[in-house]
């Protein structure tokens, strides 16, 4: 990686990544900027990282920077305005019996077996279905987020239920922020990635936390255009957030510089 800005007392070092293989169209190469992994207040710049449009995967915080292609669009939900819709308010009903329950961030052989379940029947051969104990703290957990695992199980006369999703989420004084969600591949008529987000704004509103981050929407990507269902929605431009248009097929973002 390259430096591309300088440092001192009160900055953070920012570099820019070399090109590598974007992981969401297999034929386009993909940049970073990662703020530097190796500073010690990187846990206390998070926050207003995730304000910046980054997100974070294990230690490193990053933000796609790509030549030529704005596609990855930073989007977070306010939660206090979100209202759920018919769709979503069907999920919530058929899901009844599932039961939240938010943990600290350390893996349990449980949750390890539905990861492994989950990318091998959703990512097969994409390089993540071989994940195990390692990889899965590394990516997942970190040596410093202030995570939480929030379990979704089954309801039931012996407690805890079957374990049926689980949504990783770091957690700041003012947000969530989603990280990763991985579920059962049998339950699928269940929506369980709907119903995790519908949970995480469920969260959010509980502990009077302003807005949950999704992460990346791609308009057109069949695994990230269904962020935009949940409304309202805003997404960074590069330079602040901006109300998402409720019919809008694509979102006008200008990432060249930091805000």
């Amino acid at each position: 990686m390259g430096n591309s800005s300088g440092r001192d007392d009160n900055d953070m070092r920012l570099f820019h990544t070399g090109e590598h293989a974007c992981g969401y169209w297999p034929e386009r190469t993909a940049r970073d900027l990662v703020l530097d992994p190796r500073d010690p207040r990187l846990p206390a710049w998070y926050p207003q990282a995730l304000e910046w449009g980054f997100r974070r995967s294990g230690d490193i915080v990053y933000r796609p920077h790509c030549a030529g292609c704005r596609a990855c669009v930073a989007v977070r939900i306010p939660v206090d305005a979100f209202r759920a819709d018919r769709s979503q308010r069907r999920c919530l009903k058929r899901n009844a019996d599932i039961e939240m329950r938010i943990c600290q961030p350390v893996r349990t052989e449980e949750q390890l077996a539905l990861y492994r379940r989950y990318l091998r029947a959703r990512h097969a051969g994409g390089g993540m279905d071989g994940h195990g104990a390692l990889e899965f703290d590394q990516f997942l957990v970190g040596s410093w987020s202030e995570g939480r695992f929030m379990e979704l199980r089954e309801s039931g006369p012996t407690r805890p239920g079957r374990l049926l999703a689980v949504a990783v989420t770091d957690v700041t004084e003012n947000a969530l922020s989603a990280v990763y969600t991985f579920f059962d591949p049998d339950a699928g008529e269940r929506g369980l990635g709907t119903l995790a987000i519908l949970k995480q704004i469920e969260w959010a509103r509980r502990e009077r936390r302003t807005h949950l981050y999704l992460g990346y929407w791609i308009a057109g990507h069949g695994k990230m255009d269904y962020k935009r269902r949940f409304h309202p929605l805003e997404g960074f431009d590069g330079h602040g957030w901006r109300a998402f248009d409720k019919g809008a097929h694509a979102f006008p973002a200008d990432r060249d510089g930091m805000p």
